[in-house]
């Protein structure tokens, strides 16, 4: 293996310029992050947005370096559909990509609800999927970047499950870190609602991604969060569409994705006979597109709140500003979980409030989870596991025993009736199932 190869493990060696490459930069998405990196981090000198779909980039790129411009960045956009070009020399690489487009996204949204099961894009059989189409991908993207990216650059993920991706690259020994906006959203909201700017919140976040809770959130090493689930227990319980009692017996505040677990026949029943969320959003990226082809431009639109999202920018920024600088602060972080929650083997991967500097993201102490969180958490990583191995290595038995796995299939009748059903509608992306 080259020099730069062997260096991965290392703390990088930070040069006056940055560079910071997007892999899935063609994405709607992309005005977002660049929104927040033309506002918030001036360290950035270049900006690379590498896509294979050439027309769709070349609708963002434009876009992107329109609105680097109103900001007065110093730093520049370039765009490529060149992986390879893309990669060569970035300190930071942020993987956003969606494998298949929105049509698979609407595909995974519409078998899991044939039987009875939810059908959502990162839980249960339509996140296996995705999961199968997407980890082969990303660790390609990811070896090319050993090759060609700086000496310790980081690889920071947005692709979705975040979790099962994660896990897949620290097995292979990248230098990874995953990142999800469901935190800095909680963070966002407690601080509106105690009069704090967000900087002052430090959340208890726990879990694995897209199943975790808030336990707490420290403001000056005092607790508010008992406060506001005192006096706003229903405004909580209603941004995550989740029933009230629920949150009381807990004495947490899930995240809105725990409505698929604790609430999962009523969200089926919602599913049926509606346009699935993928085709939703497979409309708002028509619009938005056809927004950043007008030349004036130069400002994110306020359609792309619809678009989802929200606050990854800041998520991003946040993290790598931290990376570079060595800072300590606090940011959510998908990690090894290296003992962390006792009950996981080492090698899991877990969603938690770390601390983070030049040598990563390392979890901050959290007190002992019960049994309704832990046996849950346990479950789903056992789950996640699996899915890494199908995922690697392919084969109907391996996809069947991680939908058994599954605490929202778990039996045989539907895991091997679900199995047949993503296979069938994935043979395009998956060259063993064909």
């Amino acid at each position: 293996m080259g020099a730069r190869a062997r260096r991965t493990g290392a703390a990088p060696d930070w040069s006056p310029s940055m560079k910071i490459t997007v892999v899935g930069g063609g994405s709607t998405y992309t005005p977002e992050l660049v929104d927040g990196f033309a506002r918030l981090f001036p360290d950035v000198t270049e900006l690379a947005l590498v896509d294979p779909a050439h027309d769709r980039l070349a609708v963002v790129g434009p876009f992107s370096q329109r609105i680097f411009r109103r900001y007065g960045h110093p730093g520049q956009i370039t765009y490529t559909d060149d992986l390879d070009a893309g990669l060569a020399d970035a300190e930071i690489v942020i993987i956003q990509l969606r494998i298949g487009g929105q049509q698979a996204r609407i595909s995974d949204e519409t078998f899991p609800p044939e039987c009875g099961c939810v059908g959502q894009e990162t839980t249960g059989a339509g996140g296996l999927a995705k999961a199968l189409r997407t980890v082969p991908v990303v660790l390609d993207v990811a070896e090319r970047a050993r090759r060609l990216a700086a000496p310790g650059a980081w690889i920071i993920d947005f692709t979705n499950p975040v979790g099962i991706v994660t896990r897949a690259l620290l097995d292979a020994g990248h230098r990874a870190v995953g990142l999800c906006n469901v935190a800095i959203g909680f963070q966002r909201r407690f601080a509106a609602m105690l009069g704090v700017d967000p900087a002052e919140v430090i959340l208890d976040h726990v879990g694995l991604n897209h199943l975790t809770w808030e336990r707490a959130a420290y403001v000056s090493d005092v607790d508010r969060l008992p406060e506001l689930m005192a006096g706003q227990l229903e405004k909580l319980a209603g941004e995550v569409a989740l029933p009230v009692e629920l949150l009381s017996t807990l004495g947490s505040v899930p995240s809105y994705y725990l409505r698929y677990f604790y609430c999962h026949d009523e969200v089926v029943r919602e599913e049926r006979g509606v346009p699935t969320r993928g085709q939703k959003v497979a409309d708002i990226e028509a619009q938005l597109l056809r927004m950043y082809a007008d030349p004036t431009l130069d400002t994110k639109p306020e359609l792309l709140g619809q678009r989802g999202g929200a606050f990854y920018s800041e998520a991003a920024v946040g993290l790598i500003a931290s990376l570079r600088s060595n800072d300590g602060a606090v940011h959510s972080a998908n990690v090894r979980n290296r003992g962390h929650l006792p009950f996981l083997s080492d090698d899991a991967v877990i969603e938690v409030s770390c601390r983070v500097g030049d040598d990563g993201a390392v979890p901050v102490p959290t007190g002992p989870l019960g049994p309704a969180l832990s046996g849950l958490i346990a479950h789903v990583s056992g789950y996640e596991e699996l899915a890494v191995a199908a995922a690697i290595h392919g084969g109907r038995s391996r996809v069947y025993q991680a939908m058994l796995a599954h605490p929202l299939i778990g039996q045989h009748e539907l895991a091997d009736a679900l199995t047949d059903k993503l296979l069938a509608a994935n043979a395009a992306h998956l060259a063993w199932a064909r």
